[in-house]
């Protein structure tokens, strides 16, 4: 901290030096000097002495304060005064004083027993607004952490409806009087201090656990905070406790969002999901009549002004879908602005929520981002709503491109996994080479693998053929990089054609065996036909052949055995076959056979590409018969790596599929899927990506 040279310093000023060591805060202050030369001995002055001994310091200084040049490099040789620079956090620049260690502490006790009086008359008259004037008035943000641990700590020790006007009050307070930043902080000392609050309050693991899975439902609190707190909290810390009680008892449950908002009853026994449906009520009433001041009073009686970023977001999607509409939405926006009942905060937060969900409602409105665009305009050349203040997004969705040198090094990666996949036949290794080579999980990289597979293949024998075509079905990529794998094929087949004359049968085959696996669709099929230009091209030459081999008689049977099943150990079974297989060999293990002996028969089945008819047909089975048995078999074929994670999501995926059939014999099936889900992706089995959404009839 200092360099002293040939100087003892004495008890009391070690004390002091000490003392400033701890109070200062360590993102804030600046660097500390110290003068070299230390008086030895000799008792502190008290506080008065010392401002009256900054009296001369600042008759030398032109402005009345401390010369930053001759007095603001450290201890003053003649008494020993702190004289602390301009710049630090410790100086008052408005009161032309100096803050010493002690007088920063009385601050912070200051700030520390109004805020308690603060808190204590919130959980009394459940005031929002007078309670975020009244921090407001504290006049040091800087602090503001301490107000929401503290906030929460109380609230832990009360009953369900103070837990809930806390959790209410942060949501209002939240960009509006507490910065994030300050969010983020209070509930990062609140998981350090764990072990010191369970003394006094026993179940403060489970409490504050849903405190922070409540903050990160209200968008309070981003889900990384989790991450961040495992990586530096101690191994035995209860904290660990609370962050993995977060992550797998709320987090991670079927309908979480709803089981957490309801938790403590709600704000005034009204749920989140009222609300909405309230809030979805009174718009849908104000596009049909155009009533301003009744849709206002109606917003007014809602009485939730922490929820208003729930209005602004649902009428910006109701001008997005119902264009008619637009007008009418973005006048009472207007009114609510102007006249205060919304304010900029809820405003703010409610186009930023939009801008988060663009990308979603891109699928479902296809000029989603260029309406929002318009709308953000209008609404700001009318002033009411600061552009500055929204997140930036492009009307264009963005594209990751990949540098030439990291598209290249990935070939020559691909082309020795390929390679090695056609001596090991193992599915598995290939899958964990690409998770690794390919972390990023990039569309570019993924058509690159496609391609360079097909073409190695196409230039070995039908044994490699069949394996390059098990490859693709086992690894389950996306199937719009599969189709644009197969366009750069057919772009370049022109080319190719002259080093291997059959490409056009080959490409024939390899395009109808992904359809009838299921690697592409018949309407992918279709889009890659009309990106080819020129009817007498070998592209559409391709396409016309593949189509018609696909209509052909027993098109599924002969498209399989088209390279004589050399992949599937030459067995020539058809589809059916192996379906009929798999069903009876599920039949004898649910009737008391083995697991052993039915985990021997799916790898003799020597098709781990059809893995996925495994897992849908006893998951089926599971849901049906309640048959436990049949989900100990999947663990089993998981662990093992007989059955991989892309082809257990494959096989739920075709159960999800089939839902609506399957809920004529199972009503629950719907309820069932969704539980089993959660279970399957807390077992690791199932691609984190996957997201089910439980439709209502």
């Amino acid at each position: 901290m200092m360099e002293l040279k040939d100087h003892v310093i004495s008890k009391e000023n070690q004390e002091l030096l000490n003392g400033t060591r701890v109070s200062v805060d360590p993102y804030t202050a600046a660097p500390l000097q110290v003068a070299t030369t230390i008086k030895p001995h000799g008792n502190l002055q008290s506080y008065s002495t010392v401002e009256g001994s900054l009296e001369s310091t600042k008759e030398s200084s032109p402005k009345g304060g401390v010369d930053v040049k001759e007095k603001c490099r450290g201890i003053s040789n003649k008494k020993n005064i702190y004289i602390f620079r301009h710049d630090d956090f410790m100086y008052n620049n408005n009161e032309d004083e100096v803050l010493t260690p002690r007088t920063r502490s009385i601050a912070m006790e200051e700030y520390r027993k109004k805020s308690i009086v603060v808190i204590e008359e919130y959980f009394a008259n459940d005031d929002v607004v007078s309670t975020t004037n009244e921090l407001r008035d504290l006049g040091m943000p800087n602090y503001d952490y301490y107000f929401v641990k503290k906030l929460v700590s109380m609230a832990m020790d009360k009953h369900a409806k103070e837990k809930e006007m806390a959790a209410v009050l942060l949501s209002s307070l939240y960009a509006d009087a507490i910065s994030p930043s300050q969010i983020y902080k209070g509930f990062s000392k609140l998981v350090e201090c764990v072990d010191d609050l369970i003394v006094d309050i026993p179940n403060v693991v489970d409490t504050l656990a849903l405190f922070i899975a409540r903050a990160i439902i209200d968008d309070i609190l981003p889900p990384i905070f989790l991450t961040k707190q495992m990586n530096i909290l101690l191994k035995e810390s209860k904290g660990v406790e609370v962050i993995k009680r977060v992550e797998k008892g709320y987090l991670s449950v079927p309908y979480h969002t709803e089981i957490i908002e309801n938790k403590w009853g709600g704000s005034k026994n009204k749920t989140a999901e009222d609300i909405k449906a309230k809030i979805s009520t009174l718009l849908t009433e104000f596009v049909v009549s155009g009533d301003k001041k009744e849709a206002c009073r109606c917003i007014k009686e809602l009485n939730v002004p922490y929820f208003h970023h729930e209005i602004m977001k649902r009428a910006l999607l109701i001008a997005m879908e119902k264009r008619k509409a637009e007008g009418k939405i973005l006048e009472l926006l207007r009114m609510t602005a102007e006249e205060g009942l919304i304010n900029s905060s809820q405003i703010n937060k409610g186009f930023n929520r939009m801008i988060d969900t663009i990308d979603d409602l891109s699928l479902d409105i296809p000029n989603a981002r260029r309406i929002l665009q318009s709308l953000i305009s209008k609404c700001a050349s009318e002033g009411w709503l600061p552009v500055s203040s929204l997140k930036s997004f492009s009307i264009e969705p963005k594209k990751r491109s990949l540098e030439e040198g990291a598209a290249k090094s990935f070939k020559s990666k691909a082309q020795a996994i390929i390679q090695e996949y056609f001596l090991s036949r193992d599915t598995m290794e290939v899958y964990n080479c690409l998770e690794s080579e390919n972390c990023i999980s990039s569309s570019e990289l993924n058509v690159v693998f496609v391609k360079r597979l097909i073409n190695l293949a196409m230039d070995r024998k039908n044994k490699e053929k069949e394996m390059a075509s098990i490859l693709l079905s086992s690894l389950s990529l996306p199937a719009e990089d599969v189709a644009n794998g197969f366009i750069m094929l057919i772009e370049s087949a022109d080319d190719t054609s002259l080093d291997n004359p059959i490409i056009v049968e080959d490409l024939v085959k390899f395009l109808a065996r992904a359809v009838i696996d299921e690697v592409i669709t018949p309407s992918q099929l279709a889009d890659i036909g009309n990106q080819i230009i020129g009817c007498d091209s070998i592209g559409n030459k391709i396409i016309q052949m593949t189509k018609s081999l696909l209509k052909a008689r027993l098109c599924g049977e002969r498209i399989l055995r088209c390279w004589g099943g050399e992949g599937s150990r030459g067995n020539g079974w058809t589809v059916d076959d192996v379906k009929d297989k798999i069903g009876k060999l599920l039949e004898e293990y649910e009737c008391g056979g083995g697991l052993t002996e039915a985990f021997r028969c799916i790898k003799e089945l020597g098709m781990p590409f059809f893995h996925h008819e495994v897992v849908k047909k006893a998951l089926v089975i599971v849901m049906e018969k309640k048959n436990e048995r049949m989900w100990n078999l999947l663990q089993e074929c998981f662990t093992s790596g007989l059955i991989t994670m892309n082809q257990m999501t494959k096989g739920f995926a075709r159960v999800e599929e089939s839902l609506d059939d399957l809920a004529l014999d199972v009503p629950d099936a719907k309820q069932q899927f969704s539980c089993y889900i959660e279970k399957a992706k807390s077992l690791g089995w199932m691609d984190p990506s996957y997201f089910y959404k439980p439709t209502t009839t």
